[in-house]
Parts: C-alpha cells; sequence; structure tokens
C-alpha cells in the first residue's frame, strides 16, 4: 500500500465565512473516510478551526513562498512541494483556476485524483453556498451530506435542541462589526440596542470584535454595567469560538463571525444587508435573520429587540 493512500487534502482559500460554510465537506469527507488523514491547504489562522473541531488533522499554510510556482504557467515547481502534494491519494480545490493553472501544474508532480470545486456559488442559482461546495463530493460517491456547518467539540457539545436558559442566566454576545461597512448596522443603533438590553432585561453581555473594530467595540462597551458586561477584540478564531460557545445568543451582521456563531449551536440574529440570503445566510434553524426593504440603516430597534427575546422565549 502506498503512502498517499488514506490520505486527502482539501485547498480552501477565502475569508472566515467562507471557510466556516466549508465545513460540511470536511464533515463528509470525516464521515465517509473515517480512517483517512485529512489535511487543508489554507490559511492557518482560519483553518485552525477545522484542527480544533476535530474536523481535519493538520492545516499547511497556503501562504508558503515556496508555493508561488504552482500558480504560474509552467512554473518552477518547489520539490518540497512536489514531494507533499505526491502523498495524496486526494486533492479537492476550492481555488479560483480559470485556466486550470494550478491544476495543469499539479499534474506535473502528483497521480493525485483532483477535482475541482467552485471558488464561489454561481449568484444566479439561489443554491445555498454549502450545498454548492458539497456538490464536487459526489465525484467520491458523497451525496445527501449533512449542509449545515457544525464546530460541536469547540462550542462544549452544545446541544443543538438544548433548552434556552432562565431569562436572568442568558448570555448575549454581539459583533457590531463585518468585513464592509456596507454591511454594518449604524453604530447609533448599536448603542440604543445595548442601552435598551441594559434597561429591560437581565442579560450578561460579550462585544467581539478584531483590530479594525477596535474603537466602536470600546465605544460600546462603555455602555454597559462592568458587572454586566465585557469586551475581547482580537482573539485568534480558536479562542473566540471558545468564547462565544460560552454564550447562549448572538446578533451581528452578515460576517464570517456570525457564520462562526452559528456552527457553534448560538440561536442568533443576523442584521442582514444586500448580499443574497438564500445562498449566503448562516446555515442554521436556530439564526434568525433580520433584513429591511428600505435597506439595514433603516432598521428600526424594536424588531431587533423583540428577534432576541423571541430566540430566548420560543427557541
Amino acid at each position: 500500500m502506498s503512502r498517499a493512500q488514506g490520505k486527502i487534502l482539501v485547498i480552501r482559500g477565502g475569508a472566515i465565512g467562507d471557510f466556516i460554510l466549508t465545513l460540511p465537506v470536511f464533515a463528509a469527507l470525516r464521515g465517509q473516510f473515517p480512517q483517512a488523514h485529512l489535511e487543508v491547504l489554507g490559511y492557518p489562522h482560519i483553518a485552525q478551526l477545522a484542527v480544533a473541531g476535530g474536523l481535519v488533522d493538520r492545516v499547511q499554510s497556503i501562504e508558503a513562498r515556496a508555493l508561488a510556482g504552482f500558480f504560474a504557467r509552467a512554473g518552477a515547481l518547489n520539490p518540497q512541494f512536489c514531494e507533499y502534494f505526491a502523498g495524496f491519494a486526494v486533492v479537492i480545490s476550492y481555488l479560483y483556476d480559470p485556466d486550470e493553472i494550478l491544476r495543469a501544474n499539479f499534474n506535473r508532480c502528483s497521480k493525485a485524483h483532483f477535482i475541482a470545486g467552485p471558488h464561489r456559488p454561481d449568484e444566479r442559482s439561489e443554491l445555498h453556498a454549502t450545498e454548492v461546495f458539497l456538490k464536487p463530493l459526489e465525484r467520491l460517491a458523497i451525496f445527501s451530506a449533512d449542509p449545515v456547518p457544525r464546530l460541536r467539540t469547540v462550542a462544549g457539545d452544545r446541544a443543538p435542541g438544548g433548552s434556552p436558559p432562565a431569562a436572568e442566566q442568558v448570555r448575549l454576545a454581539m459583533h457590531p462589526g463585518s468585513g464592509s461597512e456596507t454591511k454594518n448596522w449604524p453604530e447609533d443603533r448599536w448603542a440604543e440596542l445595548i442601552q435598551c438590553l441594559v434597561a429591560r432585561t437581565e442579560w450578561t453581555f460579550l462585544i467581539v470584535g478584531g483590530e479594525a473594530e477596535t474603537d466602536r467595540v470600546e465605544r460600546l462597551a462603555r455602555l454597559l454595567p462592568a458587572e454586566r458586561g465585557a469586551a475581547v477584540r482580537s482573539l485568534s478564531l480558536v479562542e473566540l469560538a471558545t468564547r462565544l460557545g460560552q454564550c447562549d445568543l448572538f446578533i451581528g451582521h452578515d460576517s464570517g463571525i456570525s457564520h462562526l456563531a452559528a456552527a457553534l449551536g448560538l440561536r442568533g440574529v443576523a442584521l442582514w444587508a444586500e448580499t443574497n440570503p438564500a445562498i449566503w445566510r448562516p446555515r442554521s434553524d436556530r439564526v434568525t435573520v433580520l433584513r429591511c426593504k428600505e435597506g439595514l440603516t433603516h432598521l428600526e430597534l424594536e424588531p431587533v429587540f423583540s428577534a432576541l427575546v423571541d430566540k430566548v422565549v420560543h427557541s
């Protein structure tokens, strides 16, 4: 038996949300080939989520300079990476490669079964992204895989059907940012929501954000009584997943962190702007997507507050 047998590589770039929407691929491969070594060639700071969730065994950085030749037509191929790729039986790539340059270079050094997947869904299809990313696995006789991203191990095995906590025990995580200001609910509305929640509930709060959101997070955190809230910034994704997994409820935008919260099993509300939710919404029946036909900036406070309370009372 060659050493390549039983080794599968998934090549996945993209942002946090793109990666999380690809988690069902790893879960399906793990389920179909439980003894296989499953590896990801991707961005380590994102792909480590799959390692922490027990879905893959290892991450190899896609940012390695020695990989450059694989993305150039008839490029000079690094011998170490040639040997690396030759060690896999199956490779599934979700990289954008319209001229098949990567595929051609890959075939120069590896006999692995190469499967090219879409780097993103066709916006005209109305098919959710998770189902689009699962489609290439039909080449491996994997059909009807679970399309819901799950990171239960990171979340401490949160029970999907668990009862909501008592009202005074709810811990709400809030992510008031995203990768684009056009996807964000205005900061003054977030401030109104926080003040309303502090006055009308007994909940406690966790505000999360990245480096670009530090000032906003700090301004909003100042609205929380010290004994009822905290703010964290620029955590690694695995650390952030651990903190979110300690919460009961989540609210955020169309962002990778909303997808992360959904994959962890949190009940939540996603404030949605212009992206097509049929394709890109968090794939969880625990998450409510809120939109406003006049645009997200026109979304009022009360529907948001009511949606959060409803998640506690009726979920």
